[in-house]
């Protein structure tokens, strides 16, 4: 269970389900109260990153037809689930159940559920059930494929909502502007939040250094271990500098230097040049979870550090959907 500390426990106890398509964009242009379940040909289909989208030809009840156009979630985040570019193929009839687009509801649904016409079932949303089979594999280090189950994701990004903002943060999230997100132009969210995301997470442990691959828009993290100092200010990064040292066998990872970002802190809140944070990585002592916490500094829009928890799922035969974003994908949402 996600244990964000104090300041932000209280909202993400209140936020029992994210928007479905939080991991991009809100799902404003859809009908979220309304269920409808539509059957069809796939005549087109792109699994991609940031969006899954297909193209259904569907038969209306007067005999005629049209085209239904279905936006799913991410590649990465629905590889984990279990659903991967090879499940579907454009020929297959297929059964989706989601939520109709609210200005061309005939023409458009946001993907929920899928079955194939062999009764096989495949998830289209962040939101949906896992056909990923558990199981009890057990790690000895940190080494190794880690994945962030929904429940640590939206409990990060909900309790951020609730975190101590200055004036400057407040305003920001106030004015937020879901079709202002970096993430239509490939450009992930900042850590933490980019570490909660519920996709593959690679560690990769060497002697001076230790590697993140996450399977979220080409992101990955190096931590030096060699006893470097941070380089000057001026030199910034999209995610940060990262340094590290051993404490027992829990890594604890110091990181300054990062660029301006508009999804810096969160969705909903930016990232200065002063934010730093650090972090811990340590294997549960059963080696199922690897437990995450840290501490984030922004004095441009956190009126006070902000503290978190929370674990991470030893997956490792998870593979990474290894689809890069595609940037014209990433901004079909929005057109609709």
């Amino acid at each position: 269970m996600n244990k964000i500390a104090t300041v932000v426990l209280a909202c993400s106890m209140s936020l029992p389900v994210a928007s479905p398509a939080l991991a991009h964009h809100s799902a404003a242009a859809f009908n979220t109260q309304q269920e409808v379940k539509v059957t069809g040909t796939i005549t087109e289909y792109k699994f991609r990153n940031p969006h899954v989208y297909m193209t259904l030809q569907i038969r209306k009840a007067d005999g005629s037809t049209t085209a239904m156009e279905v936006e799913a979630g991410a590649a990465s985040v629905l590889n984990g689930l279990g659903f991967n570019k090879n499940s579907l193929a454009v020929g297959d009839v297929v059964t989706i159940t989601g939520n109709p687009g609210r200005n061309n509801p005939d023409t458009l649904i946001l993907g929920k559920d899928l079955v194939k016409r062999d009764g096989a079932y495949y998830p289209l949303n962040i939101g949906s059930r896992s056909i990923y089979e558990a199981r009890n594999d057990t790690a000895t280090s940190i080494a190794g494929t880690w994945f962030s189950p929904r429940t640590e994701f939206n409990a990060f990004l909900g309790g951020s909502r609730n975190w101590p903002v200055t004036e400057k943060g407040k305003a920001a999230m106030t004015n937020v502007d879901p079709k202002a997100t970096t993430q239509k132009d490939c450009i992930p969210i900042g850590a933490p939040a980019l570490m909660f995301y519920p996709v593959a997470n690679t560690i990769t442990v060497q002697r001076d250094r230790v590697v993140m691959k996450v399977d979220w828009m080409d992101s990955e993290r190096t931590v030096f271990l060699d006893g470097r100092k941070h380089p000057p200010a001026g030199e910034t990064f999209l995610q940060g500098h990262s340094v590290g040292r051993w404490e027992g066998d829990t890594l604890v990872v110091e990181t300054a230097n990062f660029k301006e970002h508009a999804n810096g802190l969160s969705t909903s809140l930016p990232g200065s040049t002063q934010k730093s944070l650090i972090e811990r990585f340590r294997l549960s002592p059963d080696g199922k979870s690897l437990l995450y916490s840290g501490v984030i500094e922004d004095a441009v829009y956190l009126a006070k550090p902000v503290e978190w928890s929370g674990q991470w799922l030893y997956r490792p035969t998870m593979p990474h959907s290894n689809e890069k974003c595609d940037l014209e994908t990433a901004r079909q949402f929005l057109r609709n």
